[in-house]
């Protein structure tokens, strides 16, 4: 199988197998103990260029006048995840917000925000536990005590899918189900043989016995790549890092040509000292001019 994969942007199993209305509408309808009509719209929203979870494992979508995100999460529940999807949630209402908008007299009413995390970890962990932005506030007890309120709160709620915990979800929604069996049949062949062969020996059996049978029929290569190639927090700590250097230079830059070019220095000779493009070069001429 060819694994040569971009570990930046790539899907992972989870987005691959929920990307898409139908999965979505049954999965939500699960975790919500409601039964969603079929011709309820859901719009995917999903951000592609945002390194704020540990795998690149999100779905974003709105529905009913709600923006949920969805997250699953194979690891240690951190502490900062509320602080880390309050970051992402303020990124999602940037992307479908007309900022034009923002500035008008009349309140624009926005979707509701929901956000959810599906734990399959292997660290014991409660059915359902709530995560709550204000726990990370500084002095938050003085609030409590002046009996205000506290001005600013995100609430996220975690789901545990492994085996036989909130049996209730798995039993309504039959793919988040199949998915849980997939994860846990690699689970099981990584302490008999490696990663690779585990995965493949995975892909096999939930095939066999008719688990996304046809999702892997159809994806196998790809679900192949997404789990033996996935990055690790470091590669995309790193990734996320090497960004940002480049964000900082690229703003360097920028000011010095800006400051050369107030002192009349020719757009050609700002172009040959910063490295710039010459029609950034010239559009900054232009905007000072």
């Amino acid at each position: 199988m060819n694994t040569n994969v971009n570990k930046k942007h790539k899907s992972s199993v989870f987005s691959a197998v929920f990307s898409n209305p139908h999965a979505l509408r049954e999965l939500y309808s699960a975790i919500e103990g409601v039964d969603i009509s079929p011709d309820t719209v859901i719009e995917i929203n999903t951000l592609s260029d945002v390194l704020y979870m540990e795998q690149l494992n999100d779905i974003s979508f709105t529905i009913d006048d709600r923006i949920v995100v969805l997250i699953e999460h194979q690891s240690t529940i951190s502490e900062n995840i509320p602080l880390r999807l309050f970051m992402y949630l303020a990124r999602v209402y940037e992307k479908i917000i007309d900022k034009v908008q923002l500035y008008k007299k009349k309140m624009i009413k926005i979707p509701a925000p929901e956000l959810i995390v599906l734990y399959n970890g292997r660290e014991p962990y409660p059915d359902q536990l709530e995560l709550n932005l204000s726990a990370a506030f500084k002095n938050i007890d003085g609030y409590v005590m002046s009996g205000k309120d506290v001005p600013l709160e995100l609430t996220v709620q975690v789901y545990n899918i492994n085996h036989g915990r909130n049996p209730q979800i798995l039993e309504k929604s039959l793919t988040l189900n199949s998915y849980g069996i997939f994860i846990k049949k690699i689970n099981e062949f990584k302490t008999k043989m490696s990663l690779e062969k585990a995965v493949e020996m995975a892909i096999k059996y939930c095939i066999e016995h008719n688990i996304l049978e046809q999702f892997l029929k159809d994806n196998g290569s790809e679900v192949y790549n997404m789990l033996n190639e996935e990055p690790t927090m470091e590669e995309i700590i790193n990734i996320r890092v090497q960004e940002e250097v480049e964000e900082c230079m690229i703003k360097r830059d920028r000011s010095i040509a800006m400051n050369a070019l107030a002192k009349g220095s020719t757009p050609e000779f700002v172009q040959e000292i910063t490295g710039l493009d010459i029609e950034t070069v010239r559009t900054l001429a232009n905007s000072i001019s």
